[in-house]
């Protein structure tokens, strides 16, 4: 069996930077950590981590907890972590709590039974899932990231919500839409409840009201094609009345006194929202504007394409790796990263002459 003294030799370097190599515990050159790399495949060497780890008391490796890994979003989201950890050689363990909060107990135990150097969640519950994360807690660094729960002292990374949603009803309020409503999840989580909270405050800034109390589901497609169902029943349709949002004939809401803009909690419910629109015969941007909030892959390819936020995941993995090489005993660090506006065929280019 091949020793680490074989490797070094056969790579012509110090044992002690095979094992720095290997390990990733201290930066080495490229070159040589190629060149260890070659001679460890070459003699079929395996670094022995679990050794490393018992002498170490660090496994160099980060356990991560997200709702559901189906979701669009956190995908972005993990592949901007384990992209950075992978920087400093630290390896990711993904779990998925299925929107179980028993689950997501379950997971966080497995990950402090496996001695996990730190652990970053997405919580499912505002409140909820305050007692896993507590315990783990106590046992490593915690880093919630996305979502956070309430009267929790800790560390969290995430998007500045009230930036995000302040600029995009001022974008629909600019572009001369005033009805607007907003469509999202139930309030059980940090980020439901901080978009709802923003929506409000922005359209009172402006002197208005929502067009029609707040329509709260899920965070997926069916929610939002059922929610632009809901506008269209309730709302009803005055194309036979020849009278549109602004007497010109172009049909829609406007005699009814329902939205002529939806703000949507995210980025799925959008896109149901915008299918839902089209099913209907409504145009969009024309008779009733739609945004969304992450930016994720399909935001782009919609039809029409969503105006929406953008997430800076990498800033927020990059704020996760600083915050772990920290010591995070004690106090709560909280960093909020500003989202960016995508400006896309869902809302109007210009206000109304």
């Amino acid at each position: 069996m091949p020793t680490i003294q074989d490797v070094a030799k056969l790579a012509g370097v110090s044992t002690a930077t095979v094992s720095r190599a290997l390990s990733g515990s201290r930066p080495v050159g490229a070159g040589v950590k190629r060149r260890v790399q070659e001679a460890a495949e070459q003699l079929g060497y395996r670094h022995n981590v679990l050794a490393q780890a018992l002498r170490t008391q660090r496994s160099r490796t980060i356990g991560m907890v997200v709702p559901q890994i189906s979701n669009p979003f956190f995908p972005l989201l993990v592949e901007a972590v384990e992209r950075r950890l992978q920087q400093d050689g630290i390896d990711l363990l993904l779990c998925d709590s299925h929107y179980d909060l028993d689950v997501e107990a379950r997971r966080l135990r497995t990950l402090t039974d496996r001695h996990v150097d730190g652990i970053i969640i997405s919580p499912l519950h505002a409140t909820d899932s305050a007692p896993a994360i507590r315990t783990a807690a106590e046992l490593v660094p915690v880093i919630q990231i996305d979502r956070q729960v309430e009267g929790l002292a800790g560390h969290w990374v995430g998007v500045d919500d009230a930036v995000g949603f302040s600029q995009l009803v001022d974008l629909l309020v600019a572009r001369g839409r005033r009805r607007l409503v907003f469509v999202s999840s139930q309030l059980d989580n940090s980020s439901a409840r901080d978009r709802a909270q923003t929506f409000e405050k922005s359209l009172a800034r402006h002197g208005l009201e929502p067009a029609a109390p707040a329509l709260l589901g899920r965070f997926d497609v069916s929610w939002g094609l059922e929610a632009a169902q809901r506008l269209v029943d309730d709302f009803g349709d005055s194309r036979t009345s020849g009278h549109g949002p602004t007497g010109g004939g172009h049909g829609g809401y406007g005699v009814y006194g329902g939205p002529d803009g939806v703000v949507c909690g995210d980025d799925l419910i959008a896109l149901g929202v915008l299918r839902g629109m089209s099913r209907a015969g409504i145009a969009v941007p024309d008779e009733v504007a739609v945004t969304g909030f992450d930016d994720i892959a399909f935001a782009e390819i919609s039809d029409p394409p969503l105006t929406t936020m953008r997430q800076q995941w990498d800033v927020m993995a990059d704020e996760c790796a600083r915050l772990l090489k920290q010591d995070l005993t004690g106090g709560s660090r909280r960093i909020a990263v500003a989202p960016l506006l995508q400006l896309r065929g869902s809302t109007p280019r210009i206000a109304p002459a």
